[in-house]
């Protein structure tokens, strides 16, 4: 996706959410923020283009790219101290916006969850941005310190829902958060083992499958499932475009805030990807898998 078709889908967005944004700051008596050089939908589309851009720091991409390639379609820049202190001014119609780019459910929903690590270990005691929210956990591949995210995914790698939490928080804790709009079957591994979350969801009309543990019982389980839960790689090819294209991972966050806001600017600019991980289901694949 260019800039220009960027801009005027973030831009149409914005004009339609603005007007209840407004209505809700007067509502809390705010008084209305003044206009300034740059409108919200150009500051939104250099945060979301930042994480479409093969540019590993955003003073990079913002100080070698944007001003020097983009001055005729952002004709107002500001200098880039001014622009990292409006960066918080969008966070509410980003986060509007990413529910906005959500996928339908499909009925073959994917859930896992994957650390973003904000320090390396050795320097935890010498952290400060995140010393009060971010928590040591554990993976598969280890000890981190930070935070999860937690991600639901249909079959055509389209996302349907996420959460933030701190690292130490079990995979399962989030899952009704993340399922409210779900319906169907729901693939994840093993972490989400439970037969009380398994109870609940069947109640909300959603069949949780994963692997079994090596001290369980076999039990029968469909064709069709079985391939399937094979195809739960796809939420962790995306789970890794999204940190290795769009960057949602790195140490260099100094800010909470702005930390969260290009999280949501990463997840907005792999949703706008042209070309997703997806599962092209039909009977024919779904035999051969």
């Amino acid at each position: 996706m260019s800039v220009l078709e960027l801009f005027c889908a973030v831009d149409d967005f914005v004009m339609s959410f603005a007007p209840q944004l407004q209505a809700s700051q007067l509502a809390a008596s705010k008084q209305r923020a003044r206009a300034g050089q740059l409108w919200p939908s150009e500051i939104m589309t250099i945060l979301i283009h930042f994480h479409q851009s093969r540019y590993r720091t955003f003073k990079s991409y913002y100080t070698q790219h944007v001003q020097v390639h983009l001055t005729s379609e952002f004709p107002h820049l500001v200098s880039y101290q001014r622009f990292v202190a409006l960066i918080p001014s969008v966070q509410v119609p980003l986060l509007a916006y990413l529910q906005r780019c959500y996928g339908a459910c499909t009925g073959i929903s994917f859930i896992d969850s994957t650390s973003l690590e904000v320090c390396d270990p050795k320097r935890i005691s010498q952290h400060r941005v995140f010393a009060a929210d971010a928590k040591r956990g554990k993976t598969s591949t280890g000890w981190f310190y930070g935070f999860k995210l937690h991600l639901a995914v249909n079959d055509r790698g389209e996302l349907l829902a996420c959460c933030l939490t701190p690292g130490n928080v079990d995979d399962r804790a989030p899952v009704p958060t993340l399922v409210k709009k779900l319906r169907g079957k729901l693939f994840g591994d093993r972490g989400y083992i439970s037969a009380p979350l398994t109870l609940w969801l069947f109640e909300q009309g959603l069949q949780l499958i994963t692997r079994l543990r090596k001290n369980m019982k076999d039990c029968l389980m469909h064709l069709s499932d079985k391939l399937l839960l094979r195809k739960r790689a796809i939420i962790e090819s995306i789970i890794d475009q999204l940190k290795n294209i769009s960057q949602i991972e790195h140490s260099r966050h100094r800010s909470p805030t702005n930390f969260v806001i290009h999280l949501i600017a990463g997840l907005i600019a792999y949703s706008h990807q042209e070309k997703k991980p997806g599962l092209h289901l039909d009977e024919h694949a779904l035999l051969a898998a």
